[in-house]
């Protein structure tokens, strides 16, 4: 696997990324490790190279241009069925009727696919297991309070198990210097965040998630990620910002107090609210714990003035059966990526889509 992702690095090296890389200061890290083992917070040390969300969109577009010479690409077309015949995949149809045949499908819709492929996967009777649902929300705190873990690991990946209810709570996608933002997945906002490659900000922001396997009968998790996330429309028609200091306090923030902290938000369309009336008791307890041990390596991190931004949900909720080789029940349809369940991540997503291209040129007898 280790070769793998450096092979996928590699690729994304020679469209343009950047050649510096987070994570190597093995003694500085292993301080870390232990300082936060010390409080009940487990940290994984990654290796991190930051495209940067400007540069992410150039280096993509040079794969584009370079791909579009070889193979024919077919963008905003919408696929109503895959195709299959003799337990064999054949092709796809899309929603205007257009028949495209293959002989090798890879389905790999992303995150926000994930529940297209489900429902292609029920249709075709690929069995399906419920991965985690990932809840939560995105904090903001001064940039100066994380430093001394951002410049070293860029993104500080923390778990911890919380005292209270023994739920897993996890950062994910730190943004040193970077922006909160929105996005949009069938008419509902959410929250998330980026960094840029020159462009900074005072502030970092980090997505804290409260993982929750649900058993029978539930079966649904990608509807409740979306319900959690329509509740913070419904109330704020957006995105809900509260100060930590007014959610302790039990009062929804205003305007006001929103332009007292000492945090300039950096997502500009926030609507100033209360997070209690969106998400359950559990995962807000579990979140504000967080904190608390967080504050314990990033002094700083657990203020009144901390920004919180809701809802911030995950969409790989549905993992499908597969081969070790990535394939489903159906001969020669592949499924890859975050939308499948099996990658957290573009460098993880990218070694998905080698790993079937692999096996298909092994399957075609090219080397």
């Amino acid at each position: 696997m280790t070769k793998l992702i450096k092979y996928t690095d590699n690729i994304y090296l020679e469209f343009g990324a950047d050649k510096n890389v987070y994570g190597t200061e093995k003694e500085e890290i292993e301080t870390f490790k232990r300082k936060a083992s010390f409080v009940g917070l487990k940290l994984i040390p990654t290796i991190i190279r930051h495209l940067g969300t400007e540069k992410s969109v150039t280096i993509l577009q040079k794969m584009q241009d370079h791909l579009s010479k070889k193979i024919d690409i077919q963008t905003n077309t919408e696929v109503e069925k895959i195709l299959v015949n003799d337990k064999k995949a054949v092709g796809i149809k899309t929603l205007k009727g257009e028949i495209i045949k293959g002989k090798y499908i890879i389905a790999a819709p992303g995150r926000v696919g994930s529940e297209w492929l489900k429902k292609q996967a029920i249709k075709l009777k690929i069995k399906i297991y419920n991965n985690p649902v990932d809840v939560g929300v995105r904090v903001e705190v001064p940039a100066i309070t994380m430093k001394h873990l951002t410049d070293v690991i860029y993104e500080s990946k923390l778990i911890y198990y919380t005292k209270l209810f023994d739920d897993k709570v996890r950062t994910f996608c730190m943004c040193p210097y970077g922006e909160v933002t929105t996005e949009f997945n069938d008419n509902i906002t959410y929250v998330n965040g980026h960094s840029y490659q020159e462009h900074r900000t005072d502030n970092t922001n980090f997505a804290l998630l409260v993982s929750t396997n649900f058993t029978e009968p539930f079966k649904q998790p990608i509807a409740y990620g979306k319900y959690i996330a329509n509740l913070a429309n419904i109330l704020s028609g957006g995105v809900i910002i509260q100060r930590l200091g007014d959610l302790e306090s039990g009062r929804r923030s205003t305007r006001d107090r929103i332009d007292h902290s000492i945090v300039t938000p950096t997502l500009k369309g926030a609507v100033p609210g209360d997070l209690s009336f969106v998400l359950p008791y559990r995962i807000l307890t579990d979140i504000i714990e967080m904190l608390k041990t967080m504050d314990k390596i990033a002094p700083g991190v657990y203020s009144k003035h901390t920004l919180i931004y809701g809802a911030e949900v995950k969409f790989y909720s549905s993992r499908l059966k597969l081969t070790d080789c990535l394939e489903t029940r159906i001969n020669n349809l592949f499924a890859i990526g975050d939308g499948a369940g099996i990658s957290r991540g573009l460098i993880q997503a990218s070694a998905s889509g080698i790993m079937v291209a692999d096996e298909i040129l092994k399957r075609r007898n090219i080397k």
